[in-house]
């Protein structure tokens, strides 16, 4: 066995519901009871009839054809929406809002950390939530809260009500990707997952910003823009939080809009998903054996420092572009390739380590030198070659995919119900620190060239690439130790 290979009975492949939200294990065990519990009373009372008509190959694609045309553009957009009220933040500051919310020193940078305390603080709220109450009506419900709250952002005053109104939309989107996954094992068998998965985990949100901001950007209104960007997307939202309601049902049996023979193939197709099959009772010899493993601090450090360029081109992103001498109107549209090179390029990496067995830690670790470079790049190159450290930006962004990638690792290389449980909450608290000093990297007062912000990127990746390599050979030599 190698660094990455996976255990019996864990699937370590492209990601799937298990690696994409850290720490949601026990919430799709508890959501797998409760759908079985309305399953059974929905087999219950229905036809013998339809139970006992065998289902064809052909029904089988047919409903699963009926699945994707609907669900996964449902929660395709919903994802895509979440991830664009994250970044939407830079293309306001291009727009006027710092000045208009006076923002001062460092007060913009605060303004993108904060995002990630709330989004920290209330993942464990969220997964009460989820565990407790019907998961399309919650999913609507934070869908037309955050909406809510974007339509607040362009009421903001100052720093105060702008760090508010950021902070409970952290808050809110705690629960959608968790939410996103257990729709995902509720709909679909395992191996067709990996696929939906890379639908609605991308990094399209760029796209969708920037074609509205560029919009937005001809508009002559009395708002200014950045409010008017706010109030338009937010009016988004709540449009499509109706559309969600209408929509999105809880499970497959409460869908109006399939037929009972279709309800049953739905259910007949999940059924050995088996994501009710774990131990839930705390082993806290396990707890304690995960927290004294070095592995588990170096696949945090990996998490930590790949995160932290993260959370600062999500709040800098459009400043570092009109840093460069380019309009605010145009860099709303130089923004847009970014989301399509870092989709392509996660797609990429995933298929390469689908067909390679066991090189996901030499893939992250390797591909991890393209964005290092970049970061090189547009630290010294100088400040006239605005087309090369423009196009070194937009390569920088390959640096989300080996992230992606590793996220399936504490769920491969991990053992003990228990042990995945910490693991993945130490993984996942990682995760939010980076995104939280992300901001803290680039400086206002560093603007336009933000050299400070790209020598932190450099740092934060060659640690990020010792951390991964460094997992990787403990991981090896652990697997060879005990086939000895």
């Amino acid at each position: 066995m190698t660094a990455d290979q996976k255990k019996p009975g864990l699937d370590s492949s492209a990601p799937n519901e298990e690696n994409i939200k850290h720490g949601q294990i026990d919430i799709l065990d508890r959501r797998s009871e409760q759908g079985e519990d309305v399953a059974v009373q929905f087999l219950a009372q229905l036809d013998p009839a339809i139970m006992a008509a065998p289902i064809s190959d052909t029904e089988a694609r047919r409903v699963l054809w009926k699945i994707d045309l609907i669900l996964i553009p449902l929660i395709m957009v919903t994802c895509v929406l979440a991830a664009v009220d994250k970044v939407i933040i830079s293309n306001g500051a291009i727009y006027g809002m710092e000045t208009d919310t006076h923002l001062t020193g460092n007060q913009y940078s605060w303004v993108g950390s904060i995002f990630y305390f709330g989004y920290l603080l209330f993942e464990y709220p969220a997964a009460l939530l989820i565990q407790r109450l019907p998961v399309a009506k919650l999913y609507v419900g934070m869908v037309f809260a955050w909406a809510v709250l974007m339509l607040c952002t362009a009421a903001t005053q100052n720093f105060a009500g702008l760090a508010t109104v950021r902070f409970l939309m952290g808050m809110l989107e705690a629960s959608v990707f968790p939410i996103s996954s257990i729709l995902t094992v509720m709909w679909w068998k395992t191996s067709e997952q990996p696929l939906r998965v890379a639908f609605w985990f991308n990094q399209l949100s760029s796209v969708f910003s920037g074609v509205v901001s560029y919009g937005i950007g001809h508009t002559h209104t009395a708002l200014h823009p950045w409010r008017l960007l706010f109030l338009v997307l937010g009016a988004f939202s709540i449009l499509w939080s109706i559309v969600l309601y209408i929509f999105l049902p809880d499970s497959p049996v409460q869908c109006w809009y399939f037929s009972d023979r279709e309800k049953f193939v739905c259910l007949e197709r999940v059924k050995d998903n088996n994501t009710g099959m774990e131990d839930k009772t705390i082993k806290w010899y396990q707890v304690r054996e995960c927290l004294l493993d070095p592995k588990t601090w170096l696949l945090a450090l990996f998490s930590l420092a790949q995160n932290i360029p993260n959370g600062g081109l999500v709040t800098f992103s459009a400043l570092i572009v009109t840093g460069l001498g380019y309009s605010s109107l145009i860099t709303t549209v130089l923004g847009i390739p970014t989301g399509v090179l870092a989709t392509v390029w996660q797609i990429l990496l995933s298929l390469i380590a689908s067909r390679i067995p066991n090189s996901r830690c030499f893939i992250i670790a390797v591909s991890n030198f393209v964005p290092m470079a970049c970061a090189i790049l547009m630290w010294k190159l100088p400040r006239s070659n605005k087309h090369g450290l423009l196009a070194s930006y937009y390569v920088f962004y390959t640096y989300w995919a080996p992230y992606v990638l590793s996220t399936s690792l504490p769920m491969a290389n991990t053992s003990g119900h228990s042990k995945k449980l910490t693991l993945n909450a130490i993984f996942f608290i990682a995760y939010c620190v980076g995104n939280i000093i992300g901001p803290q990297v680039f400086r206002s007062t560093d603007a336009p060239s933000y050299s400070h912000g790209y020598e932190g990127l450099l740092a934060c990746l060659v640690i990020a690439i010792v951390a991964i390599s460094a997992y990787g050979v403990l991981c090896k030599w652990e697997n060879q130790r005990r086939d000895l």
